[in-house]
């Protein structure tokens, strides 16, 4: 088991400090910034990895414009859905693919937003061909362009790589984002799109409590996402991608690093064949 934690792209350097304080050699690299997508940057983060032993394994992509996370504004703000912001972010995540060449990082990852699941519905042909333009330009580049679960149910993402059929489309499986939104059970969802998982985001909550606000994420271990079965379903995919950490949920800095440290024993067990 390849496990590592989610940094951020740092304009100062020492980008992957944070991964190497836990013994890790793997990070997906994230950034909402895309004014550093240029070389010299570029350049940097190659160096800092090869000086620090920490791969890349994919680049989490931001864009710009406003972006609320519930489910009263957020349908209407994020990821590829807001029509009045999709060209920018269309651009930037084309800006963002090119940075991943340009690192040796295999994809870009990001939220597409909440994708309309009636696919006869007039705006999911827009989604799907700003999405189809993103994934062209990473395949043209060499590159995967993965989605991150939240905002989609299970059949909409499956029926969305398989409408645009470029070959390089895949998930970022979030287990506790499925949960969050209320968008399905993580291992139930293996079964629609099993195939097309790429990498894991290693986190844990529960389900919603009322119909404006998501879920909350607790400590792994501690929430709904059943991490043995999770696993036991991955590997009947043959997946052998990256569990990547990633503690949110608002706690302060020495709750969250005692958690990822209690994560990373959690999975290194689960990997032994123990249940965790």
């Amino acid at each position: 088991m390849d496990i590592g934690i989610i940094t951020s792209l740092s304009k100062d350097g020492n980008s992957f400090e944070s991964v190497r304080q836990f013994g890790l050699r793997t990070c997906q690299l994230v950034s909402w910034d895309p004014s550093l997508v240029v070389p010299s940057v570029a350049e940097r983060i190659v160096r800092e990895s090869e000086e620090s032993g920490v791969r890349v394994c994919a680049m989490w992509a931001g864009f710009p414009g406003r972006m609320v996370w519930n489910f009263r504004e957020g349908p209407v703000t994020l990821g590829l859905v807001p029509e009045e912001h999709r060209a920018a972010r269309v651009e930037a995540l084309k800006r963002w693919a090119d940075f991943a060449v340009w690192i040796g990082a295999p994809a870009i990852i990001t939220h597409c937003g909440f994708i309309p699941e009636n696919g006869t519905d007039p705006s999911y042909a827009p989604v799907v061909e700003a999405i189809r333009e993103v994934a062209e330009y990473c395949a043209d580049k060499g590159i995967g362009f993965w989605f991150e679960t939240g905002q989609e149910t299970p059949v909409v993402l499956l029926r969305t790589i398989e409408r645009i059929g470029t070959g390089n489309l895949g998930i970022n499986l979030d287990p506790a984002n499925l949960i969050l939104y209320g968008k399905g059970n993580p291992v139930d969802a293996l079964d629609v799109f099993g195939p097309y998982v790429r990498n894991i985001h290693v986190k844990d909550g529960f389900y919603p409590v009322n119909g404006d606000d998501l879920g909350a994420q607790v400590a792994v271990g501690k929430g709904k996402v059943d991490f043995p079965k999770m696993y036991e379903g991955l590997q009947q995919y043959g997946f052998r991608g990256e569990w990547i950490i990633e503690r949110e949920g608002g706690v302060g800095e020495d709750e969250k690093n005692r958690d990822i440290v209690e994560t990373i024993g959690f999975l290194q067990q689960l990997a032994a064949g123990g249940r965790a």
